[in-house]
């Protein structure tokens, strides 16, 4: 009893001895295992086509990659890939909610509107789908980033360009950070496309990994 009146007396008379005995108390409970370290987790749920789906490829597509990568460097941060090759706005705006109600993600990044251009979608159609999106992350306290894509310039000038705005038009309006042709000097490289010249091979991936992680790295701020 003594004992512990004694300690009483010692806490009280010094206040920053509390902290420091909670302190190496948090750390034997920690070494012998009985108290987990609080890990600060940030999943990314992408939401994306083709060009993220690992179509075509025989090793792994740029999002794997992304996450070793994420991995070696020490980050917390997973990248869920929920991406199908052929999906288009419209399908991201029909299956984003359940996305978000499966993963529980703190960012979402759409990656969705290269078939819609090959569809001769309108792009104010395509505009609208992708604003939805964002609108229905936002009202589910979660935050999105843009993957913009281009189409092939055969579509013609106007409708390219159209196109290509759509993105912006998006990102400035919601305040989504974009990052503008994400596969960027991969498209029209025939020595880094599939025989289709529209998906990115495999020596292609960790071009597109390294072009994508700075992107996402800089909005996360890590």
């Amino acid at each position: 009893m003594k004992y512990k009146h004694r300690v009483g007396e010692l806490l009280m008379k010094d206040p920053g001895l509390t902290q420091k005995c909670l302190t190496l108390l948090m750390g034997v409970l920690m070494w012998c295992g009985l108290i987990l370290p609080a890990a600060a987790n940030t999943t990314i749920l992408l939401i994306g086509d083709s060009l993220s789906s690992g179509y075509g490829l025989q090793g792994p597509v740029w999002v794997e990659q992304a996450n070793e990568v994420l991995a070696n460097q020490g980050h917390a941060v997973t990248i869920i890939n929920d991406s199908i090759s052929g999906d288009t706005t419209a399908g991201g705006v029909a299956r984003i909610k359940d996305g978000i109600d499966r993963i529980q993600p703190d960012w979402i990044i759409i990656e969705l509107g290269g078939n819609d251009g090959l569809r001769g979608v309108p792009p104010r159609t395509i505009e609208d789908n992708l604003r939805k999106m964002v609108n229905i992350a936002d009202a589910n306290g979660v935050q999105t980033m843009l993957l913009g894509i281009r189409i092939p310039p055969n579509y013609g000038k106007s409708y390219t360009e159209l196109f290509e705005r759509t993105f912006e038009s998006v990102s400035e309006i919601t305040g989504t950070p974009l990052l503008p042709y994400f596969i960027g000097e991969i498209g029209g490289d025939p020595q880094l496309n599939q025989a289709d010249m529209i998906h990115p091979n495999d020596q292609a991936q960790p071009i597109i990994r390294d072009r994508v992680l700075p992107f996402i790295k800089s909005v996360l701020g890590i």
